[in-house]
Order: structure tokens, then C-alpha cells, then sequence
């Protein structure tokens, strides 16, 4: 892979520059792709301009001057043979002065637009021309760029590149013949300079043949990383646990409910990884209440009967606290010994759990962080539960499993459904399991929008469900005061509430408050003690209260789609009727517009899911900039679907007829993208 740097026409702050892109190689810099293009290839008469377009006029200056009404302005008329064209720059330099003086000529490309003269172009980019001046012989490039690498350095250093021809196919013919997709070398110089008769939209949209070659190797580089992981996980040693004989069926006697056919389907699926030499990878999601954690304490107790220790690892010390609950009531009854281990414990009270999990007399142990600290030592830690993984680093979780030997199985839990394409793409390493019904007696939670004016029907509201016996959350999506976005505090809120509901019991929670407080909190929301709780987004992952049935939530139109639905699985997990209502100020955006209709719309965690995929893209919902994987670059997991579809195809076939090849093609995209592998 040839660096930059081995190459004398890039200079040193070039390079610097470049590396800021994160380009330090030949490859990296052809892989740089234009955002969009400028057609500088003709020269339009300006009685031929039109509205809206965008044009390269030329002509002389025939008057300048800097005008200060109704503001400073510098404004000049730029004439052809077929007339006058009005030039203003709002912000300017002395050195535009100059070039602006009258009698110069002058060719601007800009936008069109209707001025008080006529037609005008406002901030055109200018440039002098002489007789010798030729117009571009293809589209003009337009790439992403950091302050101090201009536009044309940048083109001159790709045409650098492109003139050194390192454009090789690293895959067979065969893999293309079927698709109809142009070569590597044709499409890398048809995106960096179009023809003038090139298809402008089709480039621009990324729809063009050159663009879905790119995309598809893209997508194709990333399936066979990740089916390679997949294969060197399974040539990894793991712990081989037998079916359970006697603790599985003893929990699921003693439950007041029966799984359901899905729980039981994916129950099977998981028992089954866990009987095999290699460490399961599986990821368990289910939509919002689907009872995953019965799923997964029944995988901890096939693990426990074969000897093995457990560990339960959840992103925030509240739902934490949950499941250590949780699994007491269902597992002290099986003599089964469970620890609690979180960063505000006390040194007594860690010191004990510590020692506990090292001699292996904790079989079960619920943590946060805490747990994948070098201090934590398991005797034989034979599988890693993850609850809400996206919220965990790659580091973190590979930190856990490191904590066995042999490696231990890994079971991930998720309650945000990823799309299907997601899945295919991000999650290509991992086995799936799906809990796609909910369990029978779920009463469904009637959704409403209504606008900030209307709110005291909605206090009315909430007095009313609060006198009836039942419970409610009132969330705020701020602690403190934001001048930018005027969200309303979870403090102020707090106050407010007690003055309006004095003869309730409020409380508040909000991820500021210790460990301690926040569980006191909980506790008392739990048992009733509390009526009304205001809280912020803490309570977005796990927190099960069945008593409460109301939720309204502030400012709704600023939350993303999946947080939306998580934060109303918080209620309707009681056979009471509930209610979520999504308090919204007005004058929505377009995006907060259809966010809000696909929440109000839809009960579906897929369906959201796939409308939060089209409307925010796939970094927020992979939690990417906490796992640290890199994103697509080219392709688009909604517009290629297809192109991903066929590299999933052909993915394990490269991987055995053409493994030199696949390496190859590995190192070309792996190194101008960054390891698309997931630990």
C-alpha cells in the first residue's frame, strides 16, 4: 500500500493536511470521493440564465463599488454581448476589491437568483481570465475538505494519484459479470472527473453504475471481514455446557406465566449454541417487554449447572440494581449464589463481592463497568450476559470476555430492534435470535400528541390517573438550563410539579444524582410510596414499574425515534390501560414531524426501528461513536439493500475459491476505511 509520503509531489503540510481526513495513503486519497460537482465545462450567455441554476458566465466588470445600505456590501455588474449580471458579496476582502475593478474580465460560476437589477449571483466563486483561458474539460469535483486543504490543492493531489494508475481489479471478473458494474479503475476516474455529458443527478444521488460499483466492493469488504471473524471464532476453544436436567425446568415451574412460543423458540437456540466447543456470539433482541431477561437467566442456569460462573453486565446502575432483583427472587429460591458489583459500593461491601467472585461461591454476579476492572478475577467465568450492548464499547466487551479461560460464551440483549439490512451489514459476525411477540395479558399503550399549549389538560391528566391509584413519569429530556434549545429542567420541572400536585407524592431522578439516591428513588417509585415520578432519559432501558400506566414526555419532538419507544415501554407493563403522551412545542421541524407520526402510528419496535434507521441514519443507532466501528462511507444500507444482499451471497464462496484475492481486496478497503471488523 503505497503511503503518501513515499511520494514526492505531496508535500509535508500537504500530508498533514490530508492525514486530518484521515488519508495517508494512495488508496485512501482515490477512495475520497466528491460530495457533489460543478459544471464549469461551457460558458452561458447571461440572457440564457434562468432561475434556480446554477452557471458559469463570462464577461467584463463594467461597474464596482462597495455599497453601506441597507448593509456593507461589495456589488459589481459583470457584462457580456447579451447583458449585465449583477455580482454581491456580503462578506469580502481588499484583495476581491481589486479583482473586481471595472474593466477586468472575470469568469463566476454561482447560483442564480432574482435581485432588485435582475438576475445576480451572491458570493460566486471568480476567477481572471486571459485569451488563453480554456473552460474545464470535465465536471469540477467538489470534495469534503478540513480548513487549510483548499479545493483545488485537493483535486491536484487526486489527479496526482489518478495519473499514478494503482487501479487493479482484486477480485475475479466473475464476481461483476452478473451485476453489469463497470471496472475499479473506470468508475475511480468517472467519479473523480465526470465527462461533460456525464449524468449530473445520477452522480449526485450516488444511483450512477460508478457509484454501486464502489458501494458493492465496500459492502463486499465488509462481509468478508466479518465473515472471517465469524470464522475465527469458531476456531476458538469454549467451555461445552450440557442441556440442563434439573434448573431450568425448576424456574419455569415456579414462574406465575408461561414463555412464549418465540422466548421458547430462541430459549432452544441459545442452549443449543452453548453445548458447542466455540464461543457463542448470539444477539438477543426483542422488542421493548418481549421478556428477554427470563431468556437469558435461563442461559445462565445451563452454564451454572455445568459449574460455570455467570456475569450480567447493564449499562446504568438502575438497571443494574433491576436485574440483581430480579434475578435474586428467581434464582435464590435454586440455592444459586448471585453477587452485586457496581462502582458506589462501598470498599467492605466490593472487597466481599470480590472475593466472593474469585473463589467462585458467586455463580451469578449483576454488574455495571465495574465488573471488566482488572481488580474483577472470576474462578471460571463461563458466560458474559450484555444488556443494551450498543451502549458498550468494542474494547469493553472484548474487557469481559478476556475474564475467562477458555474464552467464555457471550450472549448480547438489545430492546432496540435493528432493521434487517443493519443487521445484515453491522451484525454479519453474530448469530440473531428474535422474541417477536409479546407476552399475552400486555395491554397496548394508546399514544397521543399533544401540543405545549394543552398542557393543563395533560396536568389534569396526570392528577386524575394519580388519585385512581395508578402511577406516572413525567420526563424531561435536560437537567440543566439550555438557552439554545429552552427544554424545560427535570429541576425546575420537579418544583413545578410539587406546587401543582400538593396532595401527591413527586419525586425526581435524573444521572446526576449518586448511585445511592437514584436507587432510593426507584425503590420508593416501586413500592407505591411515590405517585408521580420526573425524571430524565435514566429511565429509558429497563426500569419495570407495573403500577405505573401514564407517561408524558416533554419536548418530544427532540428525541430520536427508538428512545421515544423506549421510554414508552416504561408503561403498559401492567394489565392497567395506559397512555404515553408526547408533549410537543409548536412549529416542528420536518424530521421532528416525521418522527412524531411514526411514534403516534406505529407500536412496532421494527417498524420504528426502520423509519429511525431512514430518518437519522445508522451511526445513532449502532451507538457507533461509543463502539468505535467505522461507518459506510459509500454505501447506503437503504438505497443498496440489493448490492448488500448479493455481497452476502458471495462472501463465504470468495472466502474459499479466493482467499489471496480476498486479502487483497480486504487491505485495498480496510486501510481507506478504517478495520470494519467488530471485536
Amino acid at each position: 500500500m503505497t503511503q503518501l509520503a513515499q511520494i514526492k509531489a505531496f508535500t509535508k503540510p500537504l500530508i498533514a493536511n490530508l492525514a486530518k481526513l484521515g488519508i495517508s495513503n494512495l488508496q485512501g486519497l482515490l477512495l475520497h470521493l466528491p460530495l457533489r460537482y460543478i459544471d464549469e465545462t461551457h460558458i452561458t450567455a447571461i440572457r440564457d440564465l434562468r432561475m434556480g441554476d446554477s452557471a458559469q458566465v463570462e464577461g467584463e466588470i463594467v461597474h464596482a463599488e462597495v455599497s453601506y445600505k441597507p448593509r456593507k456590501a461589495l456589488i459589481a455588474r459583470l457584462e457580456d454581448a447579451s447583458g449585465q449580471l449583477t455580482l454581491r458579496f456580503l462578506n469580502f476582502y481588499p484583495s476581491q476589491i481589486a479583482a473586481l475593478k471595472v474593466g477586468n474580465q472575470l469568469r463566476v460560476y454561482g447560483e442564480v437568483r432574482s435581485g432588485f437589477f435582475g438576475y445576480e449571483m451572491v458570493h460566486p466563486s471568480c476567477k481572471a481570465v486571459g485569451q488563453k483561458t480554456q473552460v474545464a474539460e470535465t465536471l469540477t469535483p467538489v470534495y469534503p475538505t478540513v480548513a487549510g486543504l483548499t479545493q483545488p490543492n485537493l483535486r491536484k493531489a487526486v489527479g496526482i494519484a489518478l495519473a499514478l494508475d494503482q487501479l487493479p481489479e482484486t477480485l475475479p471478473a466473475s464476481v461483476y459479470q452478473n451485476m453489469r458494474l463497470p471496472s475499479f479503475s473506470a468508475s475511480i476516474h468517472a467519479l473523480h472527473k465526470p465527462l461533460p455529458d456525464a449524468d449530473l443527478q445520477a452522480l449526485e444521488n450516488r444511483s450512477s453504475p460508478y457509484w454501486q460499483r464502489l458501494a458493492f466492493d465496500e459492502l463486499l469488504a465488509q462481509q468478508l471481514s466479518m465473515r472471517k471473524h465469524y470464522a475465527r471464532r469458531r476456531s476458538v476453544s469454549a467451555p461445552q455446557f450440557k442441556l440442563s436436567k434439573t434448573l431450568i425446568s425448576a424456574l419455569l415451574k415456579s414462574l406465575p406465566f408461561a414463555l412464549t412460543r418465540a422466548q421458547q423458540k430462541v430459549a432452544m437456540e441459545i442452549q443449543q449454541d452453548l453445548t458447542q466447543p466455540h464461543p457463542m456470539q448470539r444477539l438477543l433482541q426483542g422488542d421493548v417487554g418481549s421478556g428477554k431477561t427470563i431468556v437469558a437467566c435461563m442461559a445462565a442456569l445451563q452454564s451454572i449447572e455445568n459449574g460455570w460462573q455467570v456475569a450480567l453486565m447493564a449499562p446504568t446502575e438502575i438497571l443494574a440494581e433491576q436485574h440483581y432483583r430480579k434475578m435474586l427472587t428467581w434464582l435464590t429460591p435454586l440455592n444459586i449464589q448471585t453477587a452485586w458489583l457496581t462502582g458506589s459500593q462501598s470498599k467492605k461491601e466490593r472487597e466481599a463481592a470480590l472475593s466472593k467472585i474469585a473463589d467462585g461461591s458467586a455463580q451469578f454476579v449483576v454488574g455495571t463497568h465495574a465488573l471488566f476492572q482488572d481488580a474483577v478475577k472470576f474462578k471460571n467465568l463461563g458466560l458474559a450476559i450484555i444488556d443494551e450492548q450498543h451502549r458498550f464499547g468494542v474494547h469493553q466487551r472484548l474487557a469481559l470476555r478476556q475474564k475467562g479461560q477458555p474464552e467464555p460464551h457471550q450472549l448480547m440483549m438489545s430492546a432496540t430492534p435493528i432493521p434487517r439490512t443493519l443487521s445484515m451489514s453491522y451484525y454479519a459476525d453474530l448469530d440473531v435470535s428474535v422474541i417477536d411477540e409479546l407476552p399475552p395479558g400486555r395491554t397496548p399503550i394508546v399514544t397521543k400528541l399533544i401540543s405545549d399549549t394543552r398542557r393543563d389538560e395533560v396536568l389534569q391528566r396526570v392528577r386524575e390517573a394519580c388519585l385512581q391509584g395508578n402511577q406516572a413519569y413525567w420526563v424531561c429530556p435536560l437537567i440543566e438550563e439550555s438557552e439554545a434549545l429552552q427544554l424545560t429542567t427535570a429541576n425546575d420541572t420537579f418544583a413545578l410539579m410539587q406546587a401543582e400536585f400538593p396532595e401527591l407524592k413527586v419525586g425526581l431522578i435524573h444521572g446526576r444524582m449518586k448511585p445511592a439516591e437514584k436507587q432510593a428513588v426507584m425503590a420508593a417509585f416501586s413500592a407505591a410510596e411515590l405517585q408521580l415520578l420526573v425524571a430524565t432519559t435514566v429511565i429509558e432501558v429497563g426500569v419495570d414499574v407495573p403500577n405505573a400506566s401514564l407517561m408524558v414526555i416533554e419536548h418530544a419532538e427532540r428525541m430520536g425515534l427508538s428512545q421515544l419507544h423506549q421510554l414508552r415501554g416504561r408503561v403498559g407493563r401492567g394489565a392497567t390501560k395506559s397512555m404515553c403522551i408526547l408533549l410537543y412545542q409548536n412549529k416542528l421541524s420536518e424530521t421532528a414531524r416525521a418522527r412524531l407520526k411514526v411514534i403516534y402510528e406505529s407500536n412496532d419496535g421494527f417498524q420504528i426501528a426502520q423509519a429511525d434507521l431512514h430518518i437519522r441514519g445508522p451511526g445513532e443507532l449502532l451507538g457507533v461513536r461509543q463502539s468505535g466501528v467505522p461507518m459506510l462511507k459509500i454505501a447506503d444500507l437503504e438505497r443498496d439493500v440489493y448490492l448488500l444482499e448479493a455481497a452476502k451471497a458471495k462472501a463465504d464462496q470468495l472466502l474459499q475459491q479466493y482467499p489471496q484475492q480476498v486479502e487483497q481486496h480486504l487491505e485495498r478497503w480496510m486501510s481507506s476505511a478504517g478495520d470494519l471488523v467488530k471485536v
